[in-house]
């Protein structure tokens, strides 16, 4: 693998990467169940809910300065009981997959997370995605349910499989 690094992305910096990341996702595969491209637009409403909830979007570059690709994570469920887990996300340029750079960007999620003191990880992976369940499973997540036909797309139903990682923080959880 070429020399990178790791980077905090910035909507300024990174967005119109990311959108190219998000859409061809969208476009050739079933990571998100979407239908039409996302805009500029939208980009910018992203980065400013991540901004708002605290919440980090970190980037792999190469020697070049070009993102390879990025991972964030999020609002789970947005019920207080719930602000000890979040939904996470990892997206992988097409040129750049099979490279190993999923797997550094979810080890700086899940550190990114413990310093946040959050308790649980889930990732919502498309069941036939084995590249990703399997990544997951190399990171010690655990399957905890599969909602079977709840996404339509490419002409067909599509299972959605959650993972699930607990962590060891916080130390002292409090209600409300």
């Amino acid at each position: 693998m070429s020399k990178h690094s790791i980077v905090r992305c910035s909507a300024e910096r990174h967005a119109g990467a990311i959108l190219d990341i998000f859409n061809d996702a969208i476009r050739h595969s079933t990571a998100l169940y979407e239908y039409k491209p996302r805009t500029p637009e939208i980009m910018a409403t992203w980065f400013e809910t991540k901004r708002n909830g605290g919440f980090p979007v970190i980037g792999v570059e190469d020697e070049n300065g070009t993102l390879l690709g990025f991972g964030s994570y999020g609002t789970f469920r947005a019920f207080p009981a719930f602000k000890y887990t979040v939904e996470h996300s990892v997206y992988i340029h097409q040129d750049h997959r099979g490279k190993g750079l999923g797997k550094l960007l979810m080890q700086e999620l899940i550190t990114a997370a413990r310093a946040a003191n959050l308790h649980a990880m889930m990732g919502g992976i498309d069941a036939a995605n084995a590249g990703s369940i399997k990544l997951h499973a190399s990171l010690g997540f655990k399957h905890v349910g599969t909602l079977p036909e709840v996404g339509f797309k490419f002409g067909k139903w599509l299972d959605l499989a959650f993972y699930q990682l607990i962590l060891d923080t916080p130390q002292q959880p409090v209600d409300g």
